[in-house]
């Protein structure tokens, strides 16, 4: 008997072996791969991770679902499981205690969607501290509105402070659609699986500190023109002029500038105050 989904933990069983094979496909896993599983529940996903990769670190916070699966593939030689929550366990860590566990290269998962801000920071840092040790690449089963924005294209609805931040530090992709009927219990809205690669960073701004900042405040109102966001930090007149040198329209809001734009904004703001 499957265990019961917790509230608590934002779990839904994924259901779907196409869902599933999209996401094996999107991972582009060799023998060489060491993936990190985060929310692995009733190991369904990690079932199909195993044969595909050298090995899986799986993170599960919930005790009865480590038992479960500790009992279904403890003996795995190359399955690892901590128990914890990803966003606070040192997992590198303990996995260095392992000297047959190297650490993952990939991250493979169908994350709890109440936290799905917070694991990207995790996985990709962010714009002031980008993290230090990114992964090859990361692919996720997520809420299709925080898909959507991940992947948005500038001038687009979905496109905001969440698209320039993780735009900013990884090439996003989406990959498949995962209706809600794919789960048990099914969410109330429809999933995506999308891709992240983690990549150098081609123009990096010269302050990404104040670059961040002014993401945050260029997005506080979307359906404010930038220019009025931004007077706080600047005066009206001479942001219009900024934005006419940077080719820019006068009369944009945050949504219609893209990653490069908004770098190249924040290295001028600062050369002119």
């Amino acid at each position: 008997m499957s265990p019961q989904p917790r509230k608590q933990f934002g779990q839904h069983w994924l259901r779907s072996d196409k869902a599933l094979n999209q996401i094996i496909k999107a991972a582009n896993l060799s023998k060489s791969d060491r993936v990190l599983e985060i929310g692995p529940g009733t190991g369904i996903l990690t079932r199909q991770l195993l044969p595909a990769a050298e090995s899986v670190v799986a993170v599960e916070i919930d005790s009865d679902l480590c038992e479960k699966l500790a009992k279904k593939l403890g003996n795995v030689e190359k399955f690892l499981l901590l128990q914890g929550d990803i966003l606070s366990l040192d997992w590198a860590a303990q996995i260095a205690a392992f000297p047959t566990f190297q650490k993952p290269n990939k991250v493979v998962a169908n994350i709890p969607y109440n936290i799905t801000g917070p694991i990207l920071e995790h996985l990709l840092g962010t714009i002031s501290q980008p993290a230090a040790e990114a992964f090859d690449l990361i692919v996720l089963l997520v809420q299709k509105e925080v898909a959507d924005r991940l992947y948005a294209k500038p001038g687009s609805r979905a496109f905001g402070a969440l698209s320039v931040r993780v735009q900013y530090l990884a090439i996003c992709e989406f990959i498949y659609h995962v209706p809600a009927g794919a789960f048990y219990p099914p969410p109330k809205v429809d999933s995506a699986v999308v891709r992240l690669r983690p990549r150098m960073i081609e123009t990096p701004a010269r302050d990404p500190r104040h670059l961040e900042s002014l993401v945050k405040i260029g997005f506080a109102e979307k359906r404010k023109m930038l220019r009025n966001n931004l007077k706080g930090i600047i005066e009206r007149d001479r942001l219009t002029q900024l934005l006419e040198q940077l080719e820019i329209n006068p009369q944009a809001r945050a949504e219609d500038l893209s990653v490069p734009q908004w770098v190249a904004l924040s290295n001028t703001l600062q050369v002119s105050q």
